[in-house]
């Protein structure tokens, strides 16, 4: 008989005792939002910022209610309006073109590559139509950082990124988040670190943050940030900039605090989890693994391989066997959108120009979650499922022998 899998792929890590203990403090005393201290006091929100702003290296950061909020504030900052046009990734999930649209503004969208990076050249080929991008690490994946910039500071386009799966990660040593003028995290369970929904901003520059910390509903408590500006550079913007609220409160930023100091260690287990998957998959007929660059620290937290130009019937397949077996997979190919995947054309909010070559791309993209409830035992079970159920279909009649990996 068959093995298997009998994990949960949406299963995460419990909560830290530590951050358990600073949320029941929090409930008992009730000073739940980030504005109500005590004398001499200072909140987890600010302390949060504080603590995220150094692991980053930025001078500035603002913790909001989740990486869609923040993506937004960033964005709104920088300018961004109705009617304005913003450069995207075609390969995202949907609040980044929902973050845009949320403003009233239209997506550009921006081709990926088989590395399931932006494609530069269409990037390039497109910096004229935007002042702005805002750039979606997908899953994990960082494109050439230094190309990219070269490309948009010649343009003037600012960069605002989007690092829901890239916390933690880096390219040459920057980490990701910073070659822009702002970098938006997410927080949401699935992400590097887990309040249910939340989200971090940082940036260096003194008016963006101002601005962000404004947006986010600081009333006239800008003093009690202390990853902010100082007060003069509020001094005008107060009159003008609306409270969009979407503080986070003390007690995410509580259960958060904890996981921020164990995170670079997190990082290394879950891209350990990677690599096991990736060495069990290595060399499978008609699989497409995702070379990773020598200047990419990257979060394995996810897994994608691609089975390119196969019929999208055998995908379907691949992707029923798996489950059978206990393997979840997401097909970003599929027409119609299943829980998170969804492709650029089903964005009717945002309409999209034909995109082939994306298109291509996306047909033949799996993606699976590897927690950290993950063992490595467990990562090499399913890889050989993986590894037997699309040797199953690829040896009656999918193009195996086009691409290997």
């Amino acid at each position: 008989m068959s093995a298997r899998f009998t994990g949960s792929f949406t299963q995460q890590e419990p909560i830290p005792e530590e951050g358990i203990a600073a949320a029941v403090e929090a409930m008992r005393h009730g000073r739940l939002h980030r504005y109500n201290l005590v004398p001499g006091e200072t909140g987890e929100v600010a302390l949060l910022e504080e603590e995220f702003a150094a692991f980053t290296g930025a001078r500035y950061c603002l913790a909001v209610a989740s990486g869609g909020y923040a993506m937004a504030t960033a964005l709104r900052a920088a300018g961004v309006g109705p009617g304005d046009a913003v450069l995207s990734n075609a390969f995202t999930l949907a609040p980044v073109p929902g973050a845009i649209a949320s403003l009233s503004a239209h997506p550009v969208h921006v081709g990926v590559t088989e590395a399931l990076t932006i494609d530069l050249d269409d990037l390039a080929a497109k910096a004229d139509r935007a002042r702005v991008l805002l750039l979606s690490h997908m899953r994990g994946h960082i494109a050439d950082m230094d190309r990219l910039m070269a490309i948009c500071d010649a343009a003037g386009v600012t960069v605002i990124e989007d690092c829901a799966h890239t916390m933690g990660a880096a390219w040459r040593g920057v980490p990701s988040g910073r070659h822009g003028v702002a970098g938006c995290y997410s927080t949401q369970t699935y992400k590097h670190m887990n309040s249910g929904e939340g989200g971090l901003i940082v940036t260096d520059d003194a008016e963006l943050a101002a601005r962000m910390i404004l947006l986010s509903g600081s009333y006239m408590f800008y003093d009690r940030h202390g990853a902010a500006p100082p007060p003069e550079a509020f001094e005008r913007l107060k009159w003008e900039v609306p409270n969009v609220s979407g503080r986070m409160d003390d007690l995410r930023a509580a259960v958060l605090r904890p996981q921020l100091r164990t995170l670079a260690a997190r990082c290394d287990a879950w891209t350990e989890r990677y690599r096991a998957v990736e060495a069990g998959l290595r060399g499978t007929p008609g699989l497409t693994l995702i070379d990773r660059p020598e200047a990419e620290r990257f979060v394995g937290s996810s897994f994608q391989f691609l089975l390119l130009d196969w019929p999208a019937e055998a995908v379907a397949e691949v992707v029923a066997r798996a489950a059978a077996r206990g393997v979840e997979l997401k097909w970003f190919g599929e027409a119609v959108p299943r829980g998170y995947t969804s492709r650029y054309d089903a964005w009717r909010f945002a309409p999209a120009e034909a995109m082939p070559a994306t298109d291509r791309v996306l047909a033949g993209l799996l993606d699976m979650r590897l927690p950290l409830t993950f063992s490595l035992e467990d990562c090499a079970l399913i890889a050989r499922i993986l590894r037997a159920e699309i040797g199953a279909v690829a040896a009656r009649g999918a193009p195996a022998d086009q691409r290997r990996a």
